[in-house]
């Protein structure tokens, strides 16, 4: 459903500035440019003030482009060959550059400028007549998700930052938030979008965030802080509660990376994109609505190079057979590489962009292959159509076992990993595994592999690797550096979040930078 994304396309920048004058003499309007005095008025403008919030989706910083870089290739699965050095080192852990546009900028004034956003509508919408009480609550608790969600990347990637709730003049310092701050932030708001929102929305509406949406965000950010009981209570709405009904797994593991089976019942959380505006990454009308991931990611070529997936995935999937004997089918969807055609016989040559592989230009490299458009073009372009899925409902699964294990139900966690398993015929886990028996740590230790296979590629190993602190021994350490040697640059203690803006610290006196850096 590509309707909802158009409305988004459709924002013009000028709705969301902010007049910083007080004067009588100064405070003049602009009449060819709306002003916050002049736009916050009727219900149709909370409508846009909302629909500006998820606008921020389409801009570099965000799911454009850069999130996807830094999630995944900051992770053990990927891998930078970007010929921009410093965009490249900083998914290698080596910052020189404290004020780095691409992985740092970017992605934190894009947070910051939908936490901005929405917070114009939390201080606005409340003092507007609003025709629906309903329409009202689900005005709010879209933005108090929002907020939080901004919050969110801010806190697995930085930790401690500025805490804006309130409105801000130029010149303001906000203050510097502990995590703990930050993480109950984000609790208090996505508590209170939960109660405003609205577990489905019309077909035309697909796409907007849900009750479900906030639950498994708010039950993801629990789980950051090792708050396996509230997680688990979160996510029990989805998986066992009143929830449960819109949810479900896809029988085919590829429908949840193609563009003709998107807003499908495995999708918790989904980015509408749309190539039907192709202009530039902007809040302009006619800015473009697509993604740049799939040429980023694409083989040298078709696409950039600038991201690849590390081989031991691909090796990991060929450890276990299926139940009749046959390879995993979510390694024929997850990365394209040499030997695709060899493993998956009834591979069609176009599956290959057209080709087949060229062996002197594409190597022993393994590419992504989620979110490529691989099987019906033979390049890739800006403007990805294909919806990102930012929370599956395989992942609700996964995480509400892992709460469960956490809590001591190790056996009753099995069934919900054996709900993902099954979807690719391979066998029950503790069929195929039975020497994990109710060991807590050898049933989250396969689970850190069930995860890596099942979501390889899908920007959440990244919050998992910080989670699970595998960083935090020696020998958790070296397993990363076998896996990646990016993390050989890793610094215990230091290289968990990566340092704030120096322009940030140096304009404002309220902050200081990270230790270690």
């Amino acid at each position: 459903m590509k309707k909802f994304s158009k409305y988004i396309g459709a924002l013009l920048s000028g709705l969301f500035l902010l007049s910083g004058c007080d004067s009588g003499l100064l405070d003049i309007d602009n009449p060819n440019q709306l002003s916050t005095k002049g736009f916050w008025r009727t219900e149709k403008d909370v409508q846009e003030g909302v629909n500006a919030c998820y606008s921020i989706f389409y801009r570099l910083g965000s799911w454009h482009r850069y999130l996807h870089w830094r999630l995944d290739l900051l992770s053990d699965d990927g891998y930078s060959m970007s010929p921009m050095v410093q965009t490249s080192d900083w998914t290698k852990f080596i910052y020189a550059d404290y004020n780095h546009d691409n992985n740092q900028i970017e992605i934190w004034k894009t947070a910051y400028r939908g936490i901005f956003r929405a917070n114009q509508v939390l201080t606005y919408a409340p003092g507007i007549e609003i025709s629906e009480e309903s329409n009202k609550n689900a005005y709010l608790g879209q933005a108090y998700f929002h907020r939080a969600y901004n919050y969110f990347h801010l806190a697995v990637l930085w930790e401690e930052v500025p805490v804006v709730v309130e409105l801000q003049n130029p010149g303001d310092q906000p203050r510097q938030g502990t995590l703990k701050e930050i993480w109950d932030l984000i609790e208090s708001d996505l508590t209170e979008a939960i109660k405003m929102l609205p577990e489905e929305w019309s077909m035309t509406e697909k796409g907007r965030i849900t009750k479900g949406a906030a639950k498994a965000l708010l039950a993801r950010a629990y789980m950051q802080q090792h708050r396996w009981q509230d997680a688990k209570d979160q996510l029990h709405w989805l998986v066992e509660g009143d929830g449960k009904k819109y949810y479900g797994l896809m029988d085919n593991y590829a429908d949840n990376f193609s563009e003709f089976t998107e807003n499908n019942k495995e999708s918790v959380f989904e980015i509408q994109f749309s190539d039907a505006l192709n202009g530039a990454e902007s809040d302009n009308k006619g800015a473009t609505n697509g993604h740049q991931r799939s040429i980023i990611f694409g083989l040298a070529g078709i696409g950039f190079r600038d991201g690849l997936a590390r081989p031991w995935v691909m090796e990991e999937f060929k450890k276990e057979l299926t139940a009749d004997g046959k390879l995993d089918p979510r390694l024929r969807v997850s990365f394209l590489y040499k030997d695709l055609a060899t493993d998956f016989p009834d591979e069609e040559t176009g599956k290959f962009y057209g080709k087949t592989w060229e062996q002197g230009k594409w190597g022993n490299d393994v590419y992504y292959r989620k979110y490529s458009r691989d099987s019906y073009r033979t390049t890739e372009d800006r403007h990805c159509p294909i919806n990102f899925r930012v929370i599956r409902y395989a992942d609700v699964l996964l995480m509400y076992a892992e709460c469960m294990n956490e809590l001591g139900e190790t056996q009753n966690a099995y069934a919900y990993v054996n709900q993902v398993r099954q979807r690719s015929h391979m066998r029950p886990l503790e069929t195929a595994y039975p020497e994990i028996g109710n060991n807590k740590e050898l049933f989250q230790k396969r689970l850190q592999t069930e995860r890596a296979l099942e979501l390889n590629g899908e920007c959440v190993r990244w919050f998992d690797i910080k989670r699970w602190e595998l960083f935090n021994t020696p020998e958790g350490l070296q397993a990363l550096i076998d896996r990646d040697p990016d993390y050989k640059n890793f610094v215990v203690g230091v290289s968990h979040r990566q340092p704030l803006p120096s322009s940030e610290v140096l304009n404002n006196p309220n902050l200081h930078q990270l230790e270690g850096y």
